[in-house]
């Protein structure tokens, strides 16, 4: 089911959300050579919930060039989770969160009532079922054209962000 209006929140609902920078910049970046609105989606994804927890998954640079970007998410609320870029011989750069996302998901799943996962990655899919059997709603803001199938599939909701890309793009 796609929607940018959520049938089932309810305002004494617990959220918590978990943003996958790297997963929606670099989805943003290709299908539509702009930026995502952090504030727009994190507004979107709580709506009239209430908001516990919001955490945002980055990547840091050996330039330092993402600082002002760390310091808007910092002032929206959102706690950074923070790693350094990997470079292995041969030119290979890596900086996976997923296990650390899954991690902070699960604890904090104990606390809340909704998860919204802010990715289209389908490395997210057993962490997703998994939630959902601890009766956790579990619902996903990604762009639909770069989202795993099955990831959406499994979401109690997804919520294609291409659908109001005024909403949530901003030039870059």
């Amino acid at each position: 089911m796609t929607s940018i209006f959520n049938s089932a929140q309810y305002k004494n609902q617990r959220v918590a959300v978990f943003l996958d920078v790297q997963n929606l910049y670099h989805s943003a970046r290709a299908i539509y050579q702009k930026r995502v609105n952090f504030k727009e989606l994190l507004n979107s994804a709580v709506g009239e919930r209430q908001l516990i927890r919001a955490f945002a998954y980055v990547v840091r640079t050996k330039t330092g060039e993402e600082k002002p970007f760390f310091e808007a998410l910092t002032k929206l609320g959102i706690e950074m989770r923070v790693k350094d870029l990997q470079e292995y011989y041969g030119g290979m750069k890596k900086a996976d969160w997923d296990v650390g996302l899954a991690v902070d998901a699960i604890k904090t799943s104990e606390i809340v009532d909704v998860i919204i996962v802010a990715s289209g990655d389908g490395d997210y899919v057993p962490l997703v079922e998994y939630l959902k059997n601890q009766g956790r709603r579990v619902e996903v803001f990604a762009f639909g054209k770069s989202a795993s199938a099955k990831l959406k599939e499994v979401a109690d909701e997804f919520v294609d962000l291409s659908e109001n890309p005024k909403k949530f793009l901003i030039k870059g």
